[in-house]
C-alpha cells in the first residue's frame, strides 16, 4: 500500500506526456505526520521536528526554486469538513500551485537544491494528493 508521498516514475512520465507548453495547476492536499520521520543519517533525523515544522522547512528551502521557475500559489484553503467522501479524511494543507507549464514543474523537481529541500517534505508528510489540472475560465455552471 502506498503512502502517497512521492509520484512514481510511471506517474511522472504519464504527466509529462500531457501537453508541456501550457499553464498547469497542481492541486495539493497534504496531511502531516505528528512527528517528522527523516531517513537515517539525515542531519535532522534526531531533531524531534513535527511534520508541520518539517513542512515549513521544505517551504522555506524550496520557495526560491519554485519562484525561479515561475511558480506561484494560485489558491489556498483551510480544511473544514468532508461532505462527500471518507469522514475520517482530513488535510492540513490544501492549495493550488500554478506553473507556466509542465516543463517548469519538471525543472523544479529536478533541481539539485530542490532534491535536498524535498527531504523535509518526505519527512513531514503522512499522505498527500498531487493532481495536475488544466486551468479553465472561471464562471459558468456545473455543466461546463
Amino acid at each position: 500500500m502506498s503512502d502517497y508521498i512521492d509520484p512514481t516514475r510511471e506517474q511522472f512520465s504519464q504527466m509529462m506526456k500531457l501537453p508541456t507548453d501550457e499553464p498547469i495547476h497542481m492541486l495539493n492536499l497534504i496531511r502531516f505526520r505528528e512527528k517528522a520521520i527523516y531517513e537515517e543519517g539525515h542531519a535532522l533525523a534526531d531533531a524531534g521536528l513535527s511534520g508541520a515544522e518539517a513542512y515549513m522547512r521544505y517551504g522555506e528551502e524550496s520557495s526560491p526554486i519554485f519562484e525561479r521557475v515561475g511558480g506561484k500559489i494560485a489558491h489556498q484553503w483551510t480544511f473544514e469538513h468532508v461532505l462527500i467522501g471518507p469522514t475520517t479524511e482530513r488535510w492540513d494543507r490544501a492549495f493550488v500551485a500554478q506553473y507556466p507549464n509542465a516543463l517548469a514543474f519538471a525543472e523544479m523537481v529536478k533541481d539539485p537544491a530542490y532534491q535536498i529541500a524535498v527531504k523535509n517534505r518526505q519527512a513531514a508528510v503522512e499522505t498527500s494528493r498531487l493532481i495536475r489540472l488544466k486551468p479553465k475560465a472561471a464562471g459558468g455552471n456545473f455543466a461546463q
